[in-house]
């Protein structure tokens, strides 16, 4: 036979096997139950859900849970499926059926995961649809103001990049408090050298975004690129403060735009000034002209305490200030979305047929839904491990830290995360997404299935 007649025969043994695959799993009745399920729960979540009771609240919510419930199930599916397509066939000796013809194991495995993904791939593109559906029409069937629709076209049909404030560069005053600490015998014990340091720069780097009263304080951004210049930008900002004041709110004047032109004779690009008094501990939004942005990217934000308050106004590390501005379109960023959570279901996909090339079906569906629920609080995970003590976290880096390494993280690009927060999904994120999830995990998950189903001796099952 030739090699081109070879490929083809291999090809369609795979084909079967996936489409064999596909019909097993929807014989499955907790398949069909989750189908259902969706079918039935989205659109009465699209109808029932109200949020905040603003237009721009419900479309969050619904999204949020939407897009949260669909990721859910379909991991969920996909972990059974490709767990049970493989380990059933071996339980009900159909395996030998197959592997009597002139099937070898690699194609079985890569049939089983085929049909796992067009499966999944199928309802993910069917349920992301509908998610999509409702979001888009929700605004024609509600009664909703003039101004909350033009809210919510602002802050939730689109993809606005996100300029965190910039961290100041404390390394030189963390140096000094580390040697004074030392010095005098003070530094924390049971703390790594590193854990201290990383405790002062927090401290040192908060203490820079304590403005006194009086005082102000600017951010600088760069490569600040609008999608369009006649549309707007949002600088949000959330306030602590080191007093309360009597009201609980705090006065500002707040410079928008490129301040480098100030002290000269001309002003060539727009710059807005706003007068506010705001609660302290509430994320709030200026709305600016996108014109204020230089033409060669430049922005500055200026805040300035004034003297009306008399506390000290913090702004917080995780959402003090960040500046918004459109830089792409909802359908984009929904489709982004989409695909972090497919990157999900193809490394779940691989990871379920490298639990059942040696487990059986529940010790395998146990051993995937632990590395699931890892991966959802995996940043957790790894942060608590920076707070061991120095002489446990050099036992940490040489034994537990590669293998912690491997673990996925699902919890570091949530994809309704950015769809509610209107965030723009980068293609970098969608690339280490990628990289990390399905070309490493998922890749070194798929060959070492491969490896041990090769050596698996299949008359003998092996629990």
């Amino acid at each position: 036979m030739s090699r081109p007649a070879k490929e083809i025969r291999k090809m369609r043994g795979i084909w079967a096997i996936a489409i064999n695959t596909i019909k097993q799993a929807l014989r499955l009745k907790i398949a069909v139950v989750f189908i259902i399920l969706l079918l039935v729960l989205l659109p009465v979540m699209g109808i029932a859900m109200t949020g905040d009771g603003t237009l721009k609240g419900r479309l969050q919510v619904f999204v949020s849970y939407g897009m949260s419930l669909t990721s859910f199930l379909l991991c969920f599916l996909t972990m059974i499926v490709a767990a049970y397509s493989l380990t059933s066939d071996i339980k009900e000796k159909q395996i030998y059926t197959v592997l009597t013809k002139p099937v070898r194991r690699v194609e079985l495995l890569l049939g089983k995961l085929l049909g796992v993904m067009m499966l999944s791939s199928v309802l993910l593109v069917l349920f992301s649809a509908i998610i999509y559906s409702i979001t888009i029409f929700i605004p024609k069937f509600s009664k909703t103001s003039e101004s909350e629709r033009a809210q919510a076209e602002n802050e939730f049909y689109t993809a606005r990049e996100s300029l965190f404030q910039t961290d100041f560069d404390v390394s030189s005053d963390v140096n000094e408090s580390y040697g004074k600490l030392e010095r005098a015998g003070q530094l924390p014990t049971g703390l790594s050298r590193q854990a201290i340091i990383d405790n002062l720069t927090r401290s040192k780097r908060y203490e820079k975004r304590a403005v006194g009263v009086g005082e102000e304080v600017v951010w600088e951004f760069n490569n600040v690129k609008p999608l369009d210049p006649n549309q707007t930008l949002f600088v949000r900002f959330k306030y602590e403060v080191s007093v309360n004041p009597p009201d609980l709110q705090i006065y500002s004047r707040w410079v928008v735009g490129d301040i480098r032109q100030f002290g000269h004779n001309t002003i060539q690009t727009p710059v807005y000034s706003f007068d506010r008094k705001d609660l302290v501990r509430t994320s709030y939004e200026i709305q600016v002209p996108a014109d204020a942005v230089a033409s060669d990217g430049y922005l500055a934000v200026a805040f300035l305490n004034v003297p009306l308050n008399n506390t000290v106004v913090i702004f917080p590390f995780e959402d003090g200030l960040t500046v918004l501005y459109k830089a792409s379109t909802f359908t984009r960023n929904f489709a982004k979305a989409v695909l972090l959570i497919l990157f999900r279901l193809i490394f779940l996909a691989c990871l379920g047929l490298l639990t059942a090339s040696f487990l059986s079906f529940p010790v395998a569906m146990l051993f995937c839904l632990m590395i699931f629920f890892t991966g959802i609080i995996s940043g957790f995970i790894l942060e608590s491990f920076t707070f061991l003590s120095e002489n446990i976290s050099k036992i940490y880096i040489y034994t537990l830290q590669p293998v912690v390494e491997l673990l996925p993280r699902f919890d570091k690009y949530n994809p309704s995360e950015y769809l509610v927060s209107a965030s723009l999904i980068k293609l970098t994120a969608l690339a280490k997404t990628a990289c990390g999830l399905v070309c490493i995990r998922g890749f070194l998950a798929l060959i070492a299935a491969l490896l041990i189903f090769s050596y698996r001796e299949i008359a003998k099952d092996v629990v």
